[in-house]
């Protein structure tokens, strides 16, 4: 039987600390929304995918919102053939960090499955890369918001408009005219393939 209720020795919370805990609660509760692209094409592809996205929900200070359908895509850059096909996605975030953190993140989560950067555009087991964050525009070099190439990007585009058909990228407009002057050649939905969000 509980006796809790009726428990002389618990004394009720001070009216301060609760001001205090809601007062630093507000400040978790206006969090930034973020757009994160993943894409793979070396190893298990599928569970680096879902393993990032675990990694990403482990985060302190990020929520994962929501997950993209997955494509497969032709790698960009390189010679056809002479590599491994993509699985792409894109995860929504809620978060608190400010972007460089979170670009922290994305590099410490890269490192963890042992990405190695020896060639630009060579096969990497994860790639995690922020496309926006909140309004900000930034042309810091280490971290140039939004990517500097996501609306070029049917890859990152087509994931992000199932998820959000009214969604904009900052400086360049709606995802959903971008995609559609692009086109979605060498970028197919692999509908029998999917991520889910954290548990």
């Amino acid at each position: 039987m509980n006796h809790a209720q009726s428990d002389p020795t618990v004394q009720p919370v001070p009216a301060s600390v609760v001001e205090t805990v809601d007062a630093a609660d507000v400040t978790l509760s206006n969090p930034k929304l973020a757009v994160v692209a993943l894409g793979s094409n070396l190893g298990n592809r599928l569970d680096t995918l879902q393993g990032a996205i675990d990694a990403l929900g482990d985060t302190p200070g990020v929520r994962v919102k929501a997950v993209s359908p997955v494509y497969e895509t032709e790698p960009w850059g390189v010679d056809p053939g002479s590599q491994p096909s993509y699985l792409n996605a894109v995860v929504i975030l809620k978060t608190t960090l400010p972007p460089s953190s979170l670009l922290e993140r994305g590099q410490a989560i890269e490192e963890a499955f042992d990405r190695v950067r020896e060639e630009r555009w060579g096969p990497r087991t994860i790639d995690v890369d922020i496309i926006s964050y909140a309004d900000v525009l930034s042309e810091d070099p280490v971290l140039t918001l939004p990517h500097p190439r996501a609306h070029q990007r049917a890859f990152v585009l087509a994931p992000w408009h199932d998820m959000d058909p009214a969604a904009q990228i900052p400086g360049h407009g709606p995802v959903a005219a971008l995609l559609t002057a692009l086109g979605t050649a060498g970028v197919a939905p692999r509908g029998d393939l999917e991520l889910r969000l954290p548990e």
